[in-house]
């Protein structure tokens, strides 16, 4: 049977965590320190899996209900939903490695770097970019060269 609001804001931790379910692989665990934290059981290539979609009331009901829909839909096409969300993660960490990059290293209006990490800054002229740019341009290709990953 379903869950509803009541019941899960009415759950009251105990000593153990525990579960309640809400059907079709979706259930709330209750741990002991009254986090109430969405799940969803799921088979794939014959193992048993569980992916997490977040604490409840941050994650409401029909949010993970149709989280789950979605993680069944991906199941039905042969994907894997965890890694659909390890790779959905990985990329959110790039981006974020991304844009704290953009807040450290800036280009001044003559194209010369300026970068900052904490209390100290750097600022190279134009001509020291450029340099630095062809160093990492070379150091790349040393790195790839001697990669598995490409090809001499």
């Amino acid at each position: 049977m379903p869950l509803t609001d009541s019941q899960i804001q009415n759950t009251i931790a105990t000593t153990k965590p525990y579960k309640l379910s809400d059907g079709g692989g979706l259930f709330i665990l209750i741990t002991p320190t009254a986090v109430r934290l969405w799940r969803l059981n799921y088979r794939f290539a014959g193992k048993h899996k569980t992916l997490s979609f977040g604490k409840y009331p941050d994650v409401n009901i029909d949010a993970a209900r149709i989280k789950r829909e979605d993680a069944k839909s991906l199941l039905a096409a042969g994907i894997d939903p965890s890694a659909i969300h390890k790779q959905e993660k990985t990329e959110g960490l790039a981006q974020a490695a991304r844009q704290l990059a953009a807040t450290r290293f800036m280009l001044d209006n003559q194209s010369g770097l300026y970068f900052h990490f904490g209390k100290r800054s750097v600022s190279l002229t134009a001509d020291e970019t450029r340099e630095l740019l062809t160093f990492l341009d070379a150091t790349r290709t040393v790195i790839m060269k001697g990669s598995s990953h490409v090809p001499d």
